[in-house]
């Protein structure tokens, strides 16, 4: 948006400075023009013969590598966080054998945790120490 209010305004201030340039000042600026539009239609065949040339798709026939630099960017967040989420779900199934472990090695047997009547001991055991 403000790049387009800007170009306004450049156009604005030339067409106000055109009025007041001398006939042989447009006649150079109208050739200069002319040469380069020339100049662009000379160019563009010879990148569109470059493009049918190979069929393939090669990064450095684009002259702005944004869309692949984004893609990478993405692929790499994306990859960082299955990293993550693989990494905080091997932590969190290693702290539940570890659990089960001590349960499975203890005395009492796992019906024993499943009381409430347990719970309520194991508070009052550790109020009296």
């Amino acid at each position: 948006m403000n790049e387009e209010r800007y170009a306004s305004r450049i156009r604005q201030a030339l067409n106000h400075g055109l009025n007041d340039t001398s006939p042989a000042v447009a006649r150079r600026l109208e050739a200069a023009r002319h040469q380069a539009i020339s100049r662009q239609k000379q160019t563009a065949p010879q990148l569109a013969l470059a493009g049918n040339k190979t069929p393939a798709f090669h990064i450095r026939s684009i002259p702005d590598n944004r869309y692949l630099r984004q893609a990478l960017a993405l692929l790499a967040l994306l990859l960082g966080m299955w990293i993550s989420f693989y990494m905080d779900s091997v932590r969190y199934i290693s702290q539940i054998e570890e659990v089960d472990s001590a349960l499975l090695a203890d005395d009492l047997p796992p019906e024993a945790f499943m009381d409430k009547d347990f719970f309520q001991w194991l508070k009052d055991d550790t109020s009296e120490e």
